[in-house]
């Protein structure tokens, strides 16, 4: 026996197997398969796409008490922190009126509603607007219809319902909210659009903004007027303020809504007052209507509204025609219009605004918009300006012939070029008077329409509300090849490699099986 010669002749027999030509066939698919598995799953996880699940829309109507307008928003559908990151994407005012001057005829108010509707499905995409949800909530309007003539509301609500659930949207309903409600969301849209609740980081991803304070929001419509903030000492006024959280941040608002104190309805009242304070109803003289102008309105205009009830004169006749002639008296339009307010009875408190309302200390920057900017506008007034600026600018408009606003006003509609006096000394006894600004505090107001391409109105910050509500879609991954033909290139390939492995294998046993048998019978032959 050699053992020595035993070991040399077994592993040589075996690496000369390994150079055989159904062996290299095997170790080739071996290695390819091996490599492939690997590039294959490389692929599949460094190239994966992440998509977004694209984009979500929302309609919110704005009912407001001298017309409707609609919203369009769109947001991603994966949610920042629970509310939506929403944009203004369409705005329509709809033709005629408000909804509320519709209580006598209800079914006509659908009609003025088809060309923004039409405006609306072609803005957003068609396999969308089944799940697009629709919501109108109603004002100042709609609460004064709702306390005079609850059945006349329900008539006109129940009309909407009928036209939109034959549209193709998901109708949620329509709804008057309250005048807290408007005022919170008036707030909420005035302090998102300047980026007060989320901002872009370096990365583009959407964070809170560090120590960044909120701004307070005064919003003048037709039938009635907000104002919102959160007070320097919240706790101090927590039972006068209403918790909001937006974005995972919570924040304690104040916000007092002032029925009949709204642009449209103040005016009605002023004139009411004009007419019960005159001898005659033949002409009545009115200060804060321009010099040499002279209008007809029936009783029932100005003094059929709730507002106005308790100064109906006892010989009402809502048909009859009432002729005001303007004056155009500064000093007299400001007397008329402070005694639409009841200072007195807040009695020099500086908690309380008037009509014995409590209201705390305002503080810090205010955006004043609706009616509010409009007025400020026709004043040409913009950008800072004082009080004092205010003040003269609305005593030279006030002091102006009817003619001469013909060419001092940008766009001149009768209606309201004639009002602008009156809504400037209505505006200066409100914030002045009422909400206690000052010379001082003055300039922290700042009177805008809009912030970048979106109006600054409720329905904003009514729509992120509601958004809390929808639930967000998760983001979708698209692989560069499909699950399935991934799992079966995958077992293909690893059975494979198997398949070679087994084989490399056995032809190895099988090989050196052979040439051990040999080589015993050569080490066992005797010399």
């Amino acid at each position: 026996l050699n053992p020595f010669l035993f070991l040399q002749c077994f592993p040589s027999s075996c690496f000369r197997m390994l150079t055989r030509t159904p062996s290299v066939v095997a170790q080739v698919f071996l290695f390819l398969s091996i490599v492939l598995v690997i590039a294959i799953a490389v692929i599949q996880i460094n190239h994966q796409q992440v998509l977004s699940p694209g984009l979500k829309y929302g309609i919110v109507l704005d009912a407001g008490s001298s017309r409707t307008t609609v919203y369009v928003y769109e947001w991603p559908a994966e949610k920042e922190n629970d509310t939506g990151v929403v944009s203004q994407t369409l705005k329509c005012n709809v033709k005629g009126p408000g909804i509320s001057s519709y209580e006598s005829n209800p079914g006509a108010l659908a009609k003025p509603f088809d060309d923004c509707l039409n405006k609306v499905k072609e803005r957003i995409p068609a396999h969308l607007h089944k799940n697009t949800s629709v919501y109108l909530g109603a004002t100042a309007g709609m609460r004064l219809l709702r306390l005079q003539n609850e059945t006349a509301a329900n008539e006109v609500l129940a009309s909407i319902q009928n036209y939109f659930r034959a549209q193709p949207f998901e109708f949620r309903g329509a709804q008057i909210i309250s005048g807290p409600e408007e005022g919170v969301y008036g707030w909420i849209t005035a302090n998102y659009l300047m980026g007060n609740f989320l901002e872009r980081n370096l990365w583009r991803t959407w964070v809170h903004p560090y120590r960044k304070q909120t701004v307070g929001a005064l919003d003048l419509g037709g039938a009635s007027t907000q104002i919102s903030f959160i007070p320097e000492d919240s706790q101090d006024n927590f039972n006068s303020t209403l918790q909001v959280k937006l974005y995972g941040y919570n924040y304690n608002v104040y916000t007092h809504s002032f029925q009949c104190y709204g642009r449209d309805e103040a005016e009605k009242r002023l004139l009411a007052l004009l007419l019960q304070n005159s001898n005659t109803s033949s002409y009545v003289d009115n200060p804060c209507y321009p010099q040499n102008y002279t209008t007809s309105l029936t009783m029932k205009s100005f003094s059929g509204s709730l507002c106005t009830r308790s100064l109906r004169p006892a010989s009402y006749y809502p048909n009859q025609l009432v002729n005001f002639r303007g004056t155009g008296d500064p000093g007299l339009c400001q007397e008329m219009v402070s005694l639409l307010f009841n200072f007195t009875a807040c009695r020099d408190r500086e908690d309380c605004s008037f009509n014995g309302i409590h209201q705390p200390k305002v503080t810090g920057n205010f955006v004043a918009f609706s009616g509010f900017y409009y007025t400020m506008n026709a004043l040409n007034l913009s950008g800072p300006f004082s009080l004092a600026d205010f003040n003269s600018s609305m005593w030279f408009f006030c002091s102006q012939s009817w003619a001469q606003l013909q060419f001092m006003l940008p766009k001149f509609e009768e209606i309201y070029a004639r009002s602008y006096c009156f809504s400037a000394n209505f505006i200066y006894y409100l914030l002045v008077h009422g909400y206690n600004f000052d010379a001082e505090t003055w300039p922290q107001i700042h009177f805008q329409k809009e912030v970048g391409n979106s109006s600054i109105a409720w329905s904003l910050g009514y729509m992120l509300s509601l958004t809390t509500m929808i639930p967000a879609e998760g983001k979708m991954i698209q692989l560069p090849l499909k699950p399935s033909l991934f799992a079966g290139l995958l077992v293909f390939l690893t059975a494979t490699a198997l398949l070679c492995l087994l084989f490399l294998v056995y032809l190895g046993i099988v090989s050196c099986n052979r040439k051990n048998i040999n080589c015993v019978e050569h080490v066992f032959i005797p010399e």
